[in-house]
């Protein structure tokens, strides 16, 4: 088979799957004749040949997929007005913490936060696929330990955690914020932090990335209101 067809093969299976798809399930298209070197050759032929396309041929941590390129979204948005749920800063200021000091346990994430982590907020993050626990720290009581999940990096558009942006890098940290944003979590755009909020630590990832808002204290130091809502 000539690389011309092969591409056509694989281009038809990307366009049609619902999910990223490994190189390793790409291989059975050709019945295992091309290699796994071959198939990986081909799929960076093809990102390069749709490079000045309105949808881009990415790789992220679950395998190979089509997508919409970022400056197409003020576009597409128009054929789907709907707007998926919006989260709180104190939710996205968790998965900040998760993201960047993973793993941790929710004791972990209220020392950096300074209060109270409302459950409702841990929750919505593995309900969205976001967050899982990996494990359990051996000391008293045993607390689970959080992580990002390879979902999060499918839906940033990230291969792996290393392509995080670096704390020393507040213009990748505000375009990770603004990704985060479009998928439905309050980023640097949500309102001015109110005279009640009061800042994070200057250590924390959260904190030091650009436009991201302070740490909400609420009466009893909790994110009891915390909650997804709709806009």
């Amino acid at each position: 088979m000539n690389s011309v067809d092969a591409k056509r093969i694989l281009e038809t299976a990307l366009i049609c799957a619902a999910q990223p798809v490994t190189v390793r399930e790409l291989r059975v298209l050709f019945d295992d004749a091309l290699g796994a070197d071959t198939v990986k050759a081909l799929l960076l032929e093809l990102q390069q040949e749709w490079s000045l396309r309105g949808v881009e041929l990415v790789q992220v941590a679950t395998g190979w997929r089509f997508q919409s390129r970022p400056e197409m979204r003020e576009y597409l948005d128009r054929l789907h007005p709907e707007k998926p749920p919006r989260y709180t800063r104190a939710t996205l200021e968790t998965l900040a913490i998760i993201a960047y000091r993973q793993p941790v346990t929710r004791g972990d994430i209220e020392d950096i936060r300074g209060v109270t982590v409302n459950s409702l907020i841990i929750k919505q993050l593995e309900d969205r696929g976001w967050v899982e626990v990996i494990g359990h720290r051996e000391t008293v009581g045993r607390p689970a330990l959080f992580a990002t999940t390879r979902q999060f990096l499918d839906d940033l558009g990230l291969q792996s955690l290393d392509q995080l942006p670096t704390l020393e890098d507040p213009r990748a940290q505000a375009s990770v914020l603004n990704a985060l944003a479009g998928l439905g979590v309050d980023g640097p755009q949500g309102s001015e932090p109110s005279e009640s909020e009061s800042n994070m630590p200057p250590d924390v990832p959260g904190a030091q990335m650009e436009g991201m808002p302070a740490a909400e204290a609420e009466a009893g130091g909790s994110d009891a209101g915390d909650e997804a809502t709709e806009s």
